[in-house]
């Protein structure tokens, strides 16, 4: 899928809804979405609109109700938990909020671990944990624990982490949403740069304008709808 050119997402006729006791909540509508390959787009729109749901569709982590959901041409709503798993452990980076990286490893370690499910040698995982951390500018930092390191730092070990197994598209959810200002914009210098530099697809949820306008396209979601202007 690297090497995937053309329409990278296609998303159609998506609906997703979550029950709520007797209640059910309608978070997406028949949606449809494409992104291209190399795009850096963000999805803004006010909280529970379903930015983060539809981000779970597109990397797998959740399926549809209704309607289809393409990547680099797999079909993924429609394949197996365990080949969906494999799919996405070669496909997909995830960058989160809060990191998730584990306090016992080191930051080399914690880049590792996706490349753990993957026939990769010791030698191999090594030399891309290595190019990961150079990349996000951390090479300094191989043997610091997360506790030895900034917040601003901790997101760039998650992104190399996300960027080891060399995916094709990058899925951030908020990633400078617990960063400060200065740390949020270095951040958002690092995602421009995987996808002007190193053409990477990303697709970004966020809430706050000033990170929107890094990314070269936006769309906001509400009410279960995509619109390309924001909602007055």
């Amino acid at each position: 899928m690297s090497e995937f050119n053309g329409t990278l997402v296609k998303a159609r006729g998506v609906s997703k809804n979550f029950k709520r006791g007797s209640e059910t909540i309608h978070v997406l509508a028949d949606l449809d979405l494409d992104i291209p390959a190399g795009d850096f787009l963000s999805l803004m729109g006010p909280s529970g609109s379903g930015k983060t749901t539809l981000l779970n569709l597109i990397g797998g982590l959740d399926r549809p109700d209704t309607g289809s959901v393409e990547v680099g041409g797999d079909r993924i709503d429609s394949m197996g938990s365990r080949k969906l798993a494999n799919w996405r452990a070669r496909h997909i980076g995830f960058v989160f909020q809060f990191y998730n990286l584990l306090p016992v490893l080191t930051a080399a370690r914690n880049v590792e671990l996706p490349l753990l499910l993957t026939p990769l040698s010791k030698k191999e995982r090594r030399q891309q944990v290595e190019t990961a951390l150079k990349i996000v500018g951390l090479e300094h930092r191989t043997k610091h624990y997360p506790r030895q390191l900034s917040g601003g730092e901790q997101q760039r070990v998650g992104i190399a982490r996300a960027i080891a197994t060399d995916p094709t598209l990058l899925l951030c959810d908020e990633p400078t949403g617990d960063l400060d200002r200065k740390s949020g914009d270095e951040i958002l210098d690092l995602l421009e740069a995987l996808s002007k530099d190193h053409g990477k697809t990303i697709v970004m949820v966020t809430h706050d304008p000033h990170a929107a306008l890094r990314a070269s396209r936006n769309l906001y979601l509400d009410a279960g709808k995509l619109t390309a202007e924001r909602p007055e």
